[in-house]
């Protein structure tokens, strides 16, 4: 017995989801568990599988089609065509004709069809949780010329991000250029920094707003020498502050790791705190001063 397991993740550009990942992997723990020996079916842009249209199908004592919707068309008319001397299950399908008309599975655990409709297999997924990131860069700033490093910096986030499970979200402060995130309001862009479990910033009110909400971030100064930034962090006791002189991949790595720790989060809480209680006279200056 071998199993080749297949879906749209099988066939270039056909709309693989998530969805179809996550019942694509737990099919395959179901028949790890059992001991039954599996390939799997791929196509661009995924790899690590097998070319269908290159198997051999007589290699194969059944085929898995998981997920999503399933009709008498092409693609699945050739794909059916290639398979037609092997057994056929479908899993977590919406079938779009009346099994009456058109059923070519063996075993057929649809997620919904003229006879009945079930759960979505989805539900039974276990895969964990990643970090969600917002990644809030600023342009370069003229008022530093020659003592800014925003591409460095930026190039140096970019690939301490993609070598991370994370949900990566960038966001704009700006709110003086059109277009840029969907973001129309201060109560906008910060609702949403606030749902962060991190930030990584070489903004200064990137940094801010994160910490006003508990919200650990990695700060890097894009100048050198440092400048607003390391000045305002130095003030508030945020420690996870690099400067672009001294960045590096290692201290990127460990500067991100710190985010992710309760030790973090409790001290960005403790950062907000401070703050505010040191600007609580703000107000009372400037009536005093107006009134006096």
């Amino acid at each position: 017995m071998k199993i080749l397991v297949s879906g749209w993740f099988s066939f270039e550009q056909m709309g693989a989801t998530a969805g179809d990942l996550y019942t694509r992997d737990m099919v395959c723990q179901w028949l790890a568990n059992a001991g039954v020996p599996y390939d799997i079916a791929l196509d661009s842009p995924f790899s690590g599988g097998l070319d269908w249209k290159e198997t051999d199908p007589a290699s194969y004592s059944h085929v898995i089609f998981v997920c999503g919707p399933f009709g008498n068309g092409w693609p699945v008319t050739d794909f059916l065509s290639r398979f037609s001397g092997t057994r056929l299950i479908g899993i977590n399908l919406s079938m779009l004709q009346s099994l009456e008309e058109w059923n070519p599975f063996d075993l057929l655990l649809e997620r919904d069809s003229t006879r009945r409709n079930n759960p979505d297999l989805v539900f039974l997924s276990e895969k964990p949780l990643v970090p969600v990131v917002g990644k809030i860069l600023v342009e370069p700033q003229k008022e530093y010329r020659g003592k800014a490093k925003h591409q460095q910096a930026n190039e140096l986030i970019a690939e301490l991000l993609a070598k991370q499970p994370c949900a990566v979200v960038p966001i704009d402060t700006r709110l003086d250029v059109p277009d840029r995130g969907g973001l129309r309001s201060p109560e906008e862009i910060e609702s949403l920094i606030a749902r962060m479990d991190l930030v990584v910033t070489t903004r200064l009110h990137g940094m801010v707003l994160a910490l006003k909400n508990g919200v650990p971030a990695l700060v890097i100064d894009a100048i050198r020498g440092g400048a607003k930034i390391t000045k305002q962090a130095q003030t508030i006791q945020w420690p996870n502050v690099l400067m672009i002189d001294e960045l590096s991949e290692e201290k990127l790595q460990e500067g991100f790791e710190y985010c992710l720790t309760d030790e973090a989060r409790e001290k960005a809480l403790r950062c907000r705190k401070s703050a505010i209680d040191s600007l609580n006279h703000y107000e009372n200056a400037l009536i005093d001063f107006l009134m006096g």
